[in-house]
Order: structure tokens, then sequence, then C-alpha cells
């Protein structure tokens, strides 16, 4: 089977400027995914109070009436989909894409993707923006990466994040785009979620699986091929705090979790200055997405929803095995692939 990449530039030929301008890009991804909701969340509150009150009124009007449509197919932005504040992301670790079988677009797909890392920037580069050329690499699929739902209530950023392609990870969303008369949608799901976050610590890749089986009874219902995706580096762009499970920590982030959908990690990165220094700019750790489809004469997808899903782990354990992964694919890992409990 022939392995195509997309090309990314060597870092001894890159300039100082070009340096700058990467690590720009790296800045403003973390600086969005962390403070830009829950700012303009804040900013729309504020100006309810203030002379400028009616702005809050109308958007929030908008978004009553707009409500519904993250779910119903999104707004989409080609535009920003390539523009090229992500090619310099996509160089600063480097993230590649790696085609490893050819994806016909007379069929729908489901990639159920891992680890969910800190930020899932790998998943981003790959498949909500044009960065390495997916729609080069597999002509006529249109890509969407399913996310937290509660991501879509936050104001201004709701309608930014529907612009790279980005959809509520909910049965009514992923239904819809399945149902579409048009073939060659491919789904994104990151199957760990929120939970495979807690454990995103470099050198090692904790998957949670078990319970985890949303993602083939969607495949099932729609007819759409399951194609297991790993991406190499994903947690080692960050330092984790990890708690051990049990620790009152640990189940403090739990119960958030539970709470909130999302789970509280102590993290850090380099500083912007200084790679001396700690800070929230990413580690320039190369980031490696890799997938394949199921062999044929496989196990019948009804076998995965009624025990536990083994074709998607079994082929996620390929990728990871010495004998499957080069070292242009993964770090040098500190212990194998471990299956968490789910919650």
């Amino acid at each position: 089977m022939g392995v195509a990449t997309a090309p990314s530039p060597p870092t001894t030929s890159k300039t100082l400027q070009k340096q700058h301008l990467e690590a720009v890009g790296a800045y403003q991804y973390v600086l969005t995914f962390l403070f830009m909701g829950p700012f303009f969340s804040l900013l729309v509150f504020v100006l309810l109070f203030t002379s400028l009150w009616t702005f809050s009124v109308v958007y929030l009007v908008w978004l009553y009436v707009d409500w519904d449509t993250p779910s119903q197919g999104g707004r989409r932005s080609e535009w920003i989909r390539n523009q090229a504040i992500w090619r310099q992301l996509r160089d600063y670790y480097p993230v590649k894409l790696v085609k490893t079988t050819e994806l016909p677009p007379d069929q729908n797909y489901v990639l159920g993707a891992h680890p969910h890392g800190i930020m899932c920037a790998g998943f981003l580069c790959n498949f909500s923006t044009e960065s390495n050329g997916f729609s080069q690499l597999f002509p006529g699929l249109r890509p969407w990466l399913a996310v937290l739902a509660g991501l879509f209530y936050l104001p201004v950023y709701r309608d930014y994040i529907m612009s790279f392609g980005l959809r509520p990870v909910s049965r009514q969303s992923l239904d819809f785009i399945l149902s579409q008369p048009q073939l060659g949608q491919a789904v994104v799901i990151m199957v760990g979620g929120a939970h495979e976050a807690l454990y995103s610590v470099p050198g090692e890749h904790c998957l949670t699986l078990q319970k985890r089986k949303g993602f083939v009874r969607l495949a099932l219902r729609h007819g759409a091929s399951l194609v297991p995706v790993y991406s190499f580096g994903e947690n080692d762009i960050f330092r984790l705090k990890a708690f051990a499970t049990g620790s009152w920590q640990h189940w403090c982030q739990l119960t958030f979790k539970k709470l909130m959908g999302f789970s509280p990690c102590i993290f850090w990165g380099r500083g912007l200055f200084s790679a001396t220094s700690w800070g929230l700019l990413p580690f320039a750790v190369p980031i490696t997405t890799v997938g394949e489809c199921p062999p044929p004469g496989g196990p019948p997808a009804a076998e995965w929803v009624s025990g536990t899903p083994r074709l998607p782990v079994s082929l996620s354990l390929q990728w990871a095995a010495p004998s499957r992964s080069p070292s242009a694919f993964a770090p040098p890992r500190r212990k194998s692939i471990t299956i968490m409990p789910s919650t």
C-alpha cells in the first residue's frame, strides 16, 4: 500500500521571520481555543449594561433565530479554511497528514480519531483547514470535525468554529450530515473525548474506548465505512499534570466533566520568547496523522456494538506498534498503548 504525505518545509531552511510567523500561528490558536469563547460571552453580557446594549440585544435575537444552525449544516467557509495562518500553524510543529489508502467519494465515512490531546491541534490542521491539502489528497470528500456541543452555546465563538466545518457531536447533528444526498461526507469523531484529555501525557498513549460505541452505531445507521485514525505526537505538544486515578484531584476533574462536559486540565508549554521558560506556546513536536480502512473480511460492524469494538482498537494498536510506525510517524514512547476505563 502506497503512502503519500503532504509536504512541509524542512526546519533547517526556516528564516528567523518564518519561525516568528509560525510561533504567532501556534500562539493565536491556543489563545483562541482558551479565551475567545469566554471573552465574547462576557462582552455580550457587559454591553447589556452600557449605551451599546443594542448590539448585544440584536446579537442575542440573532442567536435565538440561528440556534439550530450548527446541527443543520452550519456555515462552512472555505475562505477561513484556506487562510495562510493555518499553514504557519502546520509548519510550527510540523503537522503531517499521511494517506495510506484511497477513500472513494461514492460513500460516507466515520473517522474514529485518537488521541484527543489537549487541543486537537493535528486534527484541526488536517480536517478543519486546508493547510495539508485534504481536498487534494482525498478529492470529493468533505470533512466535518465533531466537537463538544457546549461550544456552540458561546456567542460569536460558535460562528467562528462553524466556519471551519466543526459540528456538535450530537446524534441530530451527525445524522443530518450523513443523511445528505451528496455522498463523500467524512465525519471525524474524537472517540475518547474530554475524558481522554486527562491522560494526554507526553510519551504515553492512553485511549478511552470502553463503552464508546456510539460512533459505530452511527456508521451502521447510515451505511458509512469506519476509518480508525491516529495522530502521533498529539500528546507531546504540552506537559500535563496527571493526577492518580482515585485521588481527590482526579475525582474533582471527573465531577467537573460530568457537570460541564469538558475536563479541566493543568498543562503548560514553553514561553513565547524563551524556550527555557514555561508558558502557553506549544512545544514544536512533529504531529503525524495516519489512518487505515478496516481490512476486507473483518468482523461485522454489528459485533462491535454487541461487544467490544476490537477492530478499531486492533488497528490503532497496529499503527502504534514498532513494526507499523517508523520513527517519522511516532516519537519514542515511555509505555505501550493503554485502554483507559470510561466514565
